[in-house]
């Protein structure tokens, strides 16, 4: 055997131990140094965005809540109006979403997302003062605006934070702040409700004072408690901070190649913009997440209103709303903390997805109110459940700073668009059944399904290309063409 040919059998054994997670032994000291850091990283900085992103879903779908109070006759606003204010916050929000990402590196998240969200809830206690339709779609857009950036810069953030393998339960902690928001969100209406018309101002005016108020104080709270990444974090001892910002460079072995150390001088490149817009796994993800969001939002904004056709009162309804979001908050958890374990995301998906698609192809065809509130179980649980994987895949699976804040940014602008579906689906003649509603989104679910398993297919391909030494040109190049870079599947 020639010495070039030996040396390609080496190249490809190490490309597959690395693959195998079998290239680097951790020593019992810094298995303990792992968990003694990770332990105040996610205790730091996890509670801290679960917070801001419970704040972004309450002051997103507070607006279903404040309508159970008369919200559209107080205004004189006809209900296609109402979806109107609805959609062009979806607007906004999808167009601020990409120049959010790609600015975050360069304002640092320790300033940009506190911002984001002190300027979201200013805008949200506005909403408490239109009189008009004119003022709620203008306060609805600018509320879109300054919102947009939050989740994608929440996922960009904590990639910088988190190896590959830790990502998805990280996701997962943060994200079931938007399941139990559902939760709180109905308690706290129901609780808000409660002031009446004190101080001149109608219920569902002070619904929007008060959660606005509250999100711009958790906004300033979260400048001074926010670190910038492991290696700045004052939380953390110098040992402990020089060992985070390690762990990260090492890749903990488990095929993450050595993008890490480049990414933290990358400087921007439009090559590496059109690098994120042109990979397939956006598109497949971002297609898939777009029907897992329109039945978010559909959920989101129209439960409670659904839950009174089925018989509620709007009080009751309120209540009635809390058990769904909470059951699915525990198991979001738990799907993601499996999706690390076994360092896999669209698997997951694949077995998540159809709990919902059975939910909506029950409730659209059945006239039991026991039966459609019992699937609503359903329903949650397999929407949310699905949305750590989704989000911790592409993000696990771009590297280059540049090409991952584009592909997160993109993946959510395009999945977003899920509000405008759910903004005109569900309108109130349609009630209590909402059949149309339901099977456009059961539609969706199940194109999201098959687009989900052709991204594991096209995953799949990519490692068994990269293991047969089709990528070899890009090694060294320290980003997820190199050929000691794994795509999770």
């Amino acid at each position: 055997m020639s010495s070039s040919e030996s040396g390609d059998v080496h190249n490809k054994a190490t490309v597959e131990e690395l693959e195998k997670g079998s290239a680097v032994q951790i020593s019992s000291t810094d298995k303990q140094l792992t968990r003694r850091v990770l332990w105040k990283l996610d205790t730091r900085i996890l509670p801290v965005l679960a917070v801001l992103f419970l704040c972004s879903f309450l002051d997103r779908t507070n607006v279903g809540n404040a309508r159970l109070y008369n919200l559209e006759a107080d205004i004189n606003i006809t209900d296609h109006q109402y979806d109107q204010g609805l959609a062009v916050f979806y607007a906004t929000y999808i167009l601020s979403e990409i120049p959010s990402n790609l600015i975050l590196k360069k304002l640092t998240p320790q300033i940009w997302l506190p911002c984001l969200t002190f300027f979201w809830g200013v805008s949200a206690m506005c909403l408490g003062f239109v009189q008009n339709f004119a003022g709620f779609a203008g306060v609805r857009a600018l509320l879109g605006l300054t919102e947009g950036g939050l989740l994608p810069g929440i996922v960009l953030y904590l990639s910088t934070i988190y190896t590959r393998g830790e990502l998805a339960l990280r996701i997962g902690v943060f994200y079931t702040a938007a399941s139990l928001s559902g939760a709180f969100g109905g308690l706290l209406a129901r609780g808000i409700s409660e002031i009446g018309t004190r101080g001149g101002l109608s219920k569902w005016r002070w619904i929007f004072v008060l959660e606005g108020l509250f999100t711009a104080l958790v906004g300033i709270a979260a400048y001074f408690l926010l670190p910038n990444g492991a290696g700045s974090a004052k939380f953390l001892t110098p040992e402990e901070r020089q060992f985070a910002v390690h762990r990260l460079n090492a890749g903990s072995g488990h095929g993450d190649g050595n993008h890490r150390e480049k990414e933290a001088s990358e400087r921007f490149a439009w090559s590496e913009v059109v690098r994120g817009v042109l990979s397939a796994q956006t598109w497949f993800t971002a297609f898939a997440y777009f029907g897992i969001l329109s039945g978010l939002y559909s959920f989101g904004l129209f439960l409670p209103t659904i839950i009174t056709g089925l018989g509620y009162t709007a009080d009751e309804a309120q209540l009635w709303s809390v058990i769904p979001y909470a059951v699915a908050s525990v198991i979001t958890v738990c799907t993601a903390f499996l999706s690390d374990r076994f360092r896999v995301r669209g698997v997951v998906m694949l077995c998540s997805l159809p709990l919902a698609i059975i939910g909506y192809a029950v409730i659209a065809n059945t006239k039991n109110d026991k039966v459609k509130y019992g699937m609503t179980f359903l329903m949650a649980t397999g929407l949310y459940s699905s949305v750590p994987p989704v989000l911790g895949w592409l993000s696990n699976n771009s590297a280059g700073h540049y090409k991952r804040a584009t592909t997160s940014g993109l993946q959510l602008a395009i999945a977003n668009c899920g509000g405008f579906v759910a903004v005109f689906i569900y309108p109130k003649t349609q009630g209590p059944v909402y059949y149309e509603g339901h099977t456009v989104i059961l539609g969706l679910l199940c194109a999201g399904w098959l687009f989900v398993l052709c991204n594991v297919l096209y995953c799949w391909k990519v490692n068994r290309d990269k293991a047969n030494g089709k990528y070899e040109k890009y090694r060294g190049f320290g980003d997820d063409r190199d050929p000691t870079f794994k795509l999770v599947l």
